[in-house]
């Protein structure tokens, strides 16, 4: 388990050109702004490479995928502009794993709550375990989904995203998440995810290029325009997390760690 305790991403690259892209932070693997950015730069780096031929994202540890966003850091921002800029982060990410050229699986081996979803939903494939519950908590402190809306409904569809956002507090199982189609595979240990995962990047790094990245463009269609809607939306929870609700709701829950 990585020590840093400001968190890393790193990026690896395997002889059949399986690039990984792996995110660390001591606080259940949430994202600050500086990793969000780092993330997105390794996601864009890897698929730019012309050696990479797949994308796995993946986190350390073995208990939860992601936290979403750093509430330590949400506390931090005081006006209008740093908020955008803090969720402009998350945009960055969705934008970076949409314009990629490149299939990117994800490894989901434990809990995504509020952008680990998003970050989920960004992908074009998602392998999971039995433990990797979801929640979008965002409403309970006082801001909603906004940025990662658009990559959330895109897989689970409206109904879904509703039920997931207004039941706030409440985990939904791996298996809802997959009936759903935020994750594609559903296995009972890691071990057993990591076989597929492995056995799947290797298949995926010998197709060809042409037709995986001809299908990474049809499986993004329609979305052309989301490097304005998620600057929009980054804007609409930047300028929300400065109310008087969300800053207590943030501080009642780090008191409560």
């Amino acid at each position: 388990m990585p020590d840093n305790q400001d968190g890393n991403i790193s990026l690896t690259y395997s002889d059949a050109g399986v690039a990984t892209i792996s995110f660390y932070h001591p606080a259940q693997n949430s994202l600050p702004a500086v990793l969000l950015d780092a993330l997105a730069k390794k996601i864009d780096q890897a698929g730019q490479n012309s050696q990479t031929r797949v994308i796995i994202l993946k986190s350390e540890g073995d208990r939860t995928f992601c936290a979403g966003a750093s509430f330590d850091e949400l506390l931090q921002i005081k006006d209008k502009e740093a908020g955008k800029t803090f969720f402009s982060g998350f945009a960055r990410v969705i934008n970076a794993c949409r314009k990629s050229p490149k299939i990117i699986i994800a490894r989901v081996q434990g809990k995504a709550v509020g952008g680990g979803v998003g970050l989920a939903a960004a992908v074009d494939y998602c392998l999971a375990t039995g433990t990797a519950s979801i929640k979008l908590s965002e409403l309970a402190i006082g801001i909603g989904p906004f940025v990662i809306s658009p990559a959330v409904t895109r897989k689970i569809g409206l109904a879904a995203f509703s039920q997931l956002t207004i039941r706030t507090t409440d985990f939904q199982t791996a298996q809802w998440a997959k009936e759903k189609g935020l994750y594609n595979e559903v296995y009972n240990t890691a071990t057993e995810m990591d076989e597929a995962l492995d056995a799947l990047s290797q298949k995926l790094a010998a197709y060809h290029q042409d037709a995986l990245t001809g299908l990474k463009q049809i499986l993004w269609e329609g979305t052309a325009n989301w490097d304005e809607l998620l600057e929009e939306r980054a804007a609409l929870s930047g300028e929300l997390v400065l109310s008087e609700f969300t800053q207590q709701a943030l501080q009642d829950f780090l008191n409560k760690k």
